[in-house]
């Protein structure tokens, strides 16, 4: 018995099916949804949600929003969120490029235009170190941390 899921973004349906699981960045952790699960309402991290059905698995982006479950349905609404497979790599990378650039050179850590900026830059990693987990495309893994991963 398959459970029903739906990923809305604040623009488009991103996904709608029935699947077996559904694995997804909460709050406290990531958790894993099977059929019959207990009702739940959790805010969801950046991250990824895997969709998995008759051995498929579909792998999808999300920066931030919350996650309803139901035992019958799991209905995910993201601040943003994307299928791995239709990232554009070029756009993410220069995404990263030019918010790294604006953080080095721009406003004081606490305005609003650099807490955006840095928001936008946590987002272009993820979607590239998602690339480069599940699609295999790219160099080394890239570090969620806004900060961090120009010291390391």
């Amino acid at each position: 018995m398959p459970i029903r899921c739906e990923i809305v973004s604040q623009d488009r349906m991103i996904f709608e099916g029935d699947v077996d699981t559904v694995v997804l960045p909460g709050a406290e952790g990531e958790m894993g949804i099977l059929p019959r699960h207990a009702p739940l309402l959790t805010t969801l991290k950046f991250g990824v949600i895997k969709v998995r059905s008759k051995g498929k698995e579909e792998v999808f982006t999300v920066s931030g929003g919350v996650a309803e479950v139901q035992p019958d349905i799991v209905t995910i609404l993201a601040d943003a969120a994307e299928n791995v497979e239709e990232i554009d790599v070029a756009r993410a990378e220069a995404a990263r490029e030019r918010a790294e650039k604006y953080l080095a050179e721009g406003p004081p850590p606490d305005s609003d235009a650099y807490l955006k900026m840095e928001a936008a830059l946590r987002r272009s990693r993820l979607r590239l170190d998602a690339v480069r987990r599940y699609r295999g495309i790219g160099g080394p893994r890239t570090t969620l941390s806004p900060t961090t991963e120009d010291e390391e």
